[in-house]
């Protein structure tokens, strides 16, 4: 019985809810979105990663909600 695959996808699965809690897949759901609402070349253009964090970290500054901090 090889217990390699159902491990790994069990690691797989606990680093994509991980990921998620953390908001460490933010920027990759941001692109997502830009891809599905925008036609290419269509403004606006999609903000790089740097850009997309320091709008996320101002906007939260601006109109805290459920932040500890």
């Amino acid at each position: 019985m090889d217990l390699a695959g159902p491990l790994r996808r069990a690691w797989r699965g606990l680093a994509w809810f991980v990921r998620g809690m953390v908001r460490e897949d933010a920027y990759e759901k941001y692109l997502a979105h830009v891809e599905t609402t925008h036609a290419p070349g269509q403004e606006p253009r999609p903000m790089t990663e740097r850009e997309f964090w320091r709008d996320l970290t101002d906007r939260q500054d601006t109109n805290p909600q459920g932040r500890c901090c």
